[in-house]
């Protein structure tokens, strides 16, 4: 069945219920109940909660074959525990495992391997990069993927399309008892947002920590009233590792020309008045925007009312500057951002549902003026793709890309005309991760262009004396300085799904061919 974004969805898929994507707000106004976990009551007085290793914790939760696992991935590059954990599933002779976590990156490399041994059989993540995403890609996972935006991945939680059986939760410091923190200790991360939901639905809630704290370690990230065991190891990650070369002030030349078109589009719209809300993406251009806000807020005597998002240091310094009153964090991206959260009273962490949960009454996401993001790829239809790359291999992630987009009044994405020799502006993205509908302003080296859908944008940048073209015209542009690039081949078999936000089935992804396997 062909969807609301022209992607064919096999008919295989649609069972129990499963739609394909009608378009964005196709679920507003239904109702759901929530899912519940297992619990069990804790009335006789327990001291600690502190077992022995790892595999003592698996043990209690009485783990076995065809279970679902869950972590999060706050230390992204730096982090130990799912290498830990996983090494630990193995060795018990466990098999038939889904990992259900908030993201999967190059440091956990080694779970491809266990793709390969036909040990992890099932993946729902928001983000799959390294040996994870080309063993996928590949054809070794025994089901196909799921891959979710963040508030995605929350919704799924409660209403009960994934459950969680054991939750592992990397947390820099913990009591005995179980009340954990993103903050202090020898690897502080600042936020643990993603983890909370798997804290409040998993069946069982393993606290892992390398920094063990008097009673009561508070205020808490997860409560002890959730945890069943905490687990004392040497080591639960790199925290110099969270930040990444994408998560870096750019120097390109070409980046900042783009931020400073950004900064201009984002002047010219009557929402960048005093109080204004904002969240940039990781992306060197997109992050380099808030550079080129500066000044103008300054001219025009404005602030910003709030930043939301992965945050980093540049709308740290904004807010010691003062120029803006609050940052709403659902994730810190770079060293700067964790000590932020740790000392600045104006500095909160919220939950991931907060943060961008279709499924609930209220999403910061619906309340940001505007977002400004990255993309692999923009297609004529605005559709954007974050996830595959030009050879269809999965080396990506949603994130929080589909959840900001459809909440702002205003999306913007700034991508390159040409990436290497592969264009950036096509006819057709390899994958949707975005749909159009949720774009607004596409800002390139070569030009800007607005979704038709957004007329009132036309007419402000006309007002603004900022030219603009067509989508279509980006890319003929492109075309003709990298030629048309040939249509990838695909083996029938889905790999992995691209679900919306909504839960509807927004794209799949084939196996590509021919590939060489090893």
């Amino acid at each position: 069945m062909k969807n609301f974004v022209g992607r064919e969805i096999p008919d295989e898929l649609l069972v129990n219920g499963k739609e394909v994507f009608h378009g964005i707000n196709y679920r507003d106004g239904q109702y759901f109940k929530k899912a519940s976990p297992k619990v069990r009551i804790y009335e006789k007085p327990v001291e600690s909660k502190v077992v022995g290793s790892i595999r003592e914790a698996i043990l209690k939760c009485n783990m076995r074959d065809g279970m679902t696992v869950s972590f999060h991935h706050h230390f992204r590059d730096g982090d130990y525990v799912v290498n830990m954990v996983m090494k630990e599933i193995v060795d018990l002779g466990l098999k038939d495992i889904t990992i259900a976590a908030s993201s999967l990156g190059s440091a956990h490399d080694p779970v491809a391997e266990f793709i390969k041994m036909g040990i992890v059989t099932g993946i729902q993540t928001s983000g799959i990069r390294g040996k994870v995403g080309e063993a996928v890609s590949k054809g070794y996972l025994k089901t196909p993927a799921i891959i979710r935006s963040h508030g995605g991945r929350v919704r799924a939680i409660e209403e009960g399309d994934v459950h969680i059986d054991v939750a592992f939760i990397g947390a820099p410091t913990s009591d005995e008892y179980g009340n954990a923190r993103g903050k202090g200790g020898k690897n502080d991360c600042g936020v643990l947002s993603y983890s909370m939901v798997d804290a409040k639905y998993a069946d069982k809630v393993v606290i892992i920590t390398d920094t063990l704290v008097p009673f009561p370690n508070f205020p808490p990230s997860i409560e002890a009233i959730d945890v069943d065991y905490v687990v004392v190891v040497d080591e639960i990650g790199d925290a110099s590792k969270i930040a990444s070369k994408a998560t870096r002030f750019t120097n390109d030349p070409r980046d900042l020309f783009m931020a400073e078109i950004c900064a201009k589009v984002i002047a010219a719209t009557p929402y960048f008045k005093d109080g204004f809300s904002f969240q940039t993406g990781a992306g060197g251009p997109s992050l380099a925007v808030s550079r080129f806000l500066e000044p103008l807020m300054q001219k025009w005597g404005i602030k910003m009312r709030w930043a939301i998002g992965g945050i980093t240091a540049p709308i740290v310094e904004l807010m010691e500057k003062g120029s803006v009153d609050m940052i709403i964090d659902a994730q810190d991206f770079d060293m700067r951002a964790v000590e932020s959260v740790n000392t600045n009273p104006n500095h909160y962490e919220i939950s991931t549902s907060q943060y961008a949960n279709p499924a609930n009454k209220g999403a910061f996401v619906n309340k940001l003026d505007f977002v400004v993001l990255a993309a692999l790829e923009v297609d004529t239809d605005f559709n954007v793709n974050v996830i595959t790359g030009s050879d269809g291999i999965l080396r990506g992630a949603p994130g929080g890309h589909p959840d900001a987009a459809a909440g702002a009044k205003c999306c913007i994405v700034v991508t390159p005309l040409i990436r290497g020799r592969i264009a950036s502006i096509c006819e057709r993205v390899v994958t949707v991760t975005t749909p159009g509908q949720c774009i607004d302003v596409v800002v390139t080296d070569h030009g800007i262009a607005v979704n038709p859908l957004r007329k009132d944008i036309m007419a402000w940048l006309d007002d603004a004396g900022m030219p603009h073209v067509s989508i279509n015209e980006l890319k003929e542009k492109a075309y003709s300085i990298v030629r048309k690039p040939e249509k990838l081949q695909w083996e029938d078999k889905v790999v992995a799904i691209i679900e919306a936000r909504d839960g509807t089935i927004l794209d799949v992804v084939r196996q590509i061919k021919p590939y060489s396997f090893e």
